[in-house]
């Protein structure tokens, strides 16, 4: 997770929220890939969703990191996660 932190945080630096966000849509191949990206992580979402159940856990913080973080969300979630055996 350090590797893709740093990676993260130097593109963040130098090209802004934004600045990440906008070569998605200049060409459908780049377009391909950011949809590729919101359908993997609306399916983690899903399954986000029923983990917490299963665990109780409140889902709702880990969905709205990752809506903002992308799968920095998802990342701790799972870096975090206890089984559900352990509740």
């Amino acid at each position: 997770m350090i590797p893709f932190s740093v990676l993260s945080a130097i593109a963040l630096w130098q090209h802004g929220y934004w600045g990440l966000l906008a070569p998605h849509f200049q060409t459908f191949g780049a377009g391909q890939v950011l949809a590729d990206l919101v359908i993997a992580l609306t399916l983690v979402m899903a399954w986000m969703w029923q983990d917490a159940k299963a665990t109780g856990r409140n889902v709702w913080p880990w969905i709205v990191a990752t809506l903002i973080l992308g799968s920095f969300g998802r990342l701790v979630y799972l870096l975090t996660r206890r089984p559900a055996s352990a509740h």
